[in-house]
C-alpha cells in the first residue's frame, strides 16, 4: 500500500456552490473537526478554506451555470476516527446529506471513511486509516 505524503499534487480544489450562505455555513461545521477554517472570502463569488494556506475554493460558478459535481468527491484527511465522526455528524447538523455512514471500508486495511453531499450536491468524505484490527 502506498503512503499518502504531505507532498501532494494538486494545489487546491474547487467545488461549485448555488447559494454561498449555506455552502459556507455548512463547510465551517464539517471541516472544524479536521482542522480547517474558513480562511475568508476572495473577491464576492468564492470563500477559501484551509489549514495554513488555502486549499479548497468553495464558489459560484463563473460560468453562471448550476453547480455539478457528478463523479468528483473532494477527500479530507482526518487524524482518527473521532474527526471522521465528528466531520460527518457536524456536516448533516449544518445542512448536509448522508451519502455513507462513518465507519470501517472493506477496498483498503483499516480504512475509516464518512461521506456527505453538501448543500449544493457536491460530494466530500473525511478519511483515516487504523492499525487494521
Amino acid at each position: 500500500m502506498a503512503v499518502i505524503s504531505g507532498d501532494g499534487v494538486f494545489s487546491h480544489a474547487c467545488v461549485g456552490a448555488s447559494d454561498l450562505a449555506a455552502s459556507s455555513a455548512f463547510y465551517d461545521a464539517s471541516l472544524a473537526p479536521l482542522g480547517v477554517k474558513n480562511l475568508g472570502p476572495f473577491g464576492d463569488n468564492v470563500i477559501l478554506y484551509g489549514k495554513d494556506k488555502p486549499a479548497l475554493l468553495v464558489l459560484r460558478p463563473g460560468d453562471g451555470e448550476a453547480p455539478s459535481s457528478n463523479g468528483v468527491t473532494v477527500g479530507f484527511a482526518a487524524a482518527g476516527t473521532d474527526e471522521v465522526d465528528a466531520f460527518h455528524a457536524a456536516g448533516l447538523a449544518a445542512g448536509g446529506t448522508c451519502e455513507s455512514e462513518a465507519g470501517p471500508r472493506g477496498h483498503l486495511p483499516g480504512a475509516y471513511a464518512a461521506y456527505l453531499r453538501d448543500p449544493a450536491g457536491n460530494k466530500i468524505c473525511a478519511y483515516t486509516f487504523t492499525d487494521g484490527n
